[in-house]
């Protein structure tokens, strides 16, 4: 990369509990870049919880409101648009998704945990009540099974087990590194 030149986007893709948002925001902090996590941005933009959007529109509805959130991300549709996207974990899983972020030449780093850490993480949250596939063990190791694979068409994949936020982010930082991507720290 020519040092004039704008980095690409950096997606966070990852199961629920892989750690996209902390490993974003330390990364948003430590190396001066914008950040937006999508879900988020969903939420801002349709006035309510993804739970709420689950529970009155259905899971068709999100991915809809999903796709279109990250078509106007990709598109510099935002007056500062973020530097790093943490996706949400369907969201990668989506064709559509992924041909979007390859064709803004965007890069896909792929946070990864075996199911029974992701579990554990995501039922220490405090929010775990509320979150729509967490509901049920069974279909969330289902869809674990099911979307596994699909992150791996990210760039690069990142192991997130027994390390703090700030190992995992400086490791992401050391993988865009490989690939010409630089970061400063600030």
């Amino acid at each position: 990369m020519k040092s004039n030149e704008q980095p690409p986007v950096v997606f966070l893709v990852g199961f629920m509990g892989a750690g996209k948002s902390a490993v974003g925001q330390y990364l948003a902090q430590h190396y001066r870049r914008r950040f937006a996590d999508l879900d988020r941005v969903i939420e801002e933009r349709e006035g309510r919880t993804i739970a709420e959007i689950f529970q009155n529109s259905g899971e068709v509805a999100f991915r809809r409101f999903e796709t279109e959130t990250l078509r106007i991300l990709l598109s510099q549709g935002m007056p500062s648009p973020p530097q790093i996207v943490a996706l949400g974990g369907g969201a990668y899983a989506r064709e559509e998704n992924v041909r979007m972020i390859r064709e803004a030449g965007a890069v896909a780093v792929f946070l990864d945990a075996p199911v029974e850490e992701l579990l554990l993480r995501c039922r220490r949250e405090p929010n775990a009540h509320v979150r729509p596939n967490l509901q049920n063990e069974s279909v969330f190791r289902r869809l674990y099974e099911e979307r596994k694979p699909l992150y791996y068409r990210a760039n690069f994949r990142v192991d997130t087990v027994g390390k703090p936020i700030e190992e995992d982010a400086h490791e992401v930082v050391r993988e865009l590194g490989k690939a010409k991507i630089l970061w400063e720290e600030s």
